[in-house]
């Protein structure tokens, strides 16, 4: 393990992360809250963190590892999720305990929405500035934004790159460059952030809340500048522009990439992921937006239709949006609207959730198994897009789902053990682990009536579900650390 390499790289990556404090002083003095100096007070502690890391070991030039990317990436969310509620915990308003800024920084930077405050409409325009932007940072994950940047510091990044995105197959690079590739995801990244922002304008909303929930909605994060989420606006056309938006969120970006480059979109459609996804988005809105017809859960078609839609997208992608409480509605639907968090996006995307991919892979290789015992002597691939997949993929696919069902039941029972009944504690695993945040029974409305020991097992398992937990149960296993 090359220790003053990840310690180096730990350093310069908590000073640039120091400088993301900053907006907000801005937009303090901008709306005059006068809520400037917890930021500046937190800059100057990461600042200086960061600073007296790296000092020491300023001059270490080694090649970087496989397993030092791995630890570099889990020291850093650690490290960054701590340091990043230094604004929340020393802020007068919102008065914070450290496990409640802890929660709501993490919450924000793995992009779950998961709140522990309330009265979101009178607190300091700029900590509601940073709450957006902490999930705008987390969306495509602050390492992929500092591997465009580190080899201007004499680092190499394809390691962290490995480790920080999300999905079964991470060897495939958009451009031969790694660097090239952090930038062309950003800025594909940075133009739906704009793109929505100006139609969220357009559609009512004020600059202040058209940009901060684009951040949220392109990051598939969730959080909110008001209490009522997005049933504050009321107004259709901004639910409609919201689902568009996180529908195309919840893509796997080298699409997206491979889009804007070569100016198609046939690729789109080859894609088998993209077109379970889409078929799956399909599938529960229709099923979402009928039942409550049916049900007469709203007076007008409009509303059935609209907060059908918005929901099942909203819960299916991970995002956590709300326009209702959906928690209350009748029969299964909220039950349906949280298991398909469990599937969530795309691999490559800013989505949660166990990814559409390995759904997938999990179906055809059920079907392979039922293939067999028909045809035992046949030789049957696992086929994805017409191309056969490795058995190295599924086997890890399968792995993945096994440590992901092992993980939720330890989470499920350690929740119950803090005194949270089941349907809470499942609601809350779900709602942290797929990092969706939007949850039911006693969270429907947030975590701030939830006890400090099951906020720590949520932070746990946001951190597990942002880095897709081998990212961070990798560095507990013996292999990873003998030589």
């Amino acid at each position: 393990m090359n220790w003053t390499v990840v310690q180096r790289i730990l350093g310069l990556l908590l000073m640039m992360f120091s400088l993301t404090m900053l907006p907000p002083v801005a937009i303090s003095f901008i709306y005059s809250d006068a809520a400037w100096l917890p930021f500046v007070e937190a800059f100057s502690v990461t600042l200086l963190a960061g600073l007296v890391i790296w000092f020491p070991v300023r001059r270490a030039r080694r090649d970087l590892r496989l397993r030092d990317g791995f630890l570099v990436v889990a020291s850093f969310w650690t490290v960054l999720g701590t340091f990043g509620a230094l604004p929340f915990y020393v802020s007068d308003v919102p008065a914070m305990s450290f496990t409640d800024a802890l929660f709501e920084s993490m919450s924000g930077l793995t992009t779950t929405g998961a709140t522990v405050l309330t009265g979101l409409d009178t607190l300091p325009r700029s900590i509601l500035w940073y709450r957006q932007q902490l999930q705008w940072l987390g969306g495509m994950g602050i390492i992929v934004l500092a591997v465009a940047v580190l080899p201007m510091l004499g680092v190499g990044g394809m390691q962290l790159y490995r480790a920080e995105m999300p999905g079964p197959v991470k060897d495939t690079k958009l451009t031969p460059r790694i660097t090239e590739t952090a930038k062309a995801l950003w800025y594909v990244y940075l133009t739906f952030t704009i793109t929505c922002a100006l139609g969220y304008k357009l559609a009512g909303m004020d600059w202040f809340d058209a940009i901060g929930h684009a951040f949220s909605t392109v990051a598939i994060g969730g959080f909110s500048t008001h209490d009522l989420s997005f049933g504050h606006f009321q107004s259709s056309a901004i639910n409609l522009i919201a689902v568009f938006f996180m529908i195309i969120a919840g893509v796997n970006f080298s699409l997206h990439f491979f889009a804007w480059r070569f100016v198609q979109i046939r690729h789109y459609l080859l894609d088998p992921e993209f077109r379970a996804y889409i078929g799956m988005l399909l599938v529960i809105s229709v099923v979402v937006i009928i039942s409550l017809s049916w049900l007469g859960v709203h007076d007008n078609a409009e509303d059935n239709f609209v907060n059908g839609l918005f929901h099942a997208v909203s819960i299916s992608t991970t995002t956590g949006f709300t326009t209702v409480n959906y928690a209350a509605w009748p029969g299964a639907l909220p039950v349906l609207l949280v298991f398909a968090s469990f599937i969530g996006g795309c691999a490559g995307s800013t989505a949660g959730g166990i990814k559409v991919v390995r759904f997938l892979l999990i179906y055809k290789q059920g079907m392979r198994e039922i293939a067999r015992l028909v045809h035992p002597s046949a030789e049957i691939p696992v086929k994805l897009g017409g191309a056969a997949v490795p058995f190295r993929v599924v086997d890890a696919v399968w792995g993945f789902f096994a440590v992901y069902v092992v993980v939720f039941g330890l989470m499920l029972l350690s929740m119950m053990a803090s005194g949270l009944d089941q349907a809470t504690a499942f609601s809350a695993v779900a709602a942290t682990l797929n990092n969706l945040g939007a949850g039911i029974g006693e969270v429907s409305a947030g975590f701030m009536d939830v006890n400090d020991a099951a906020k720590w097992v949520s932070i746990v398992g946001m951190l597990l579900g942002r880095l897709e937990i081998f990212t961070l149960l990798v560095l507990v296993t013996p292999v990873f650390w003998r030589h």
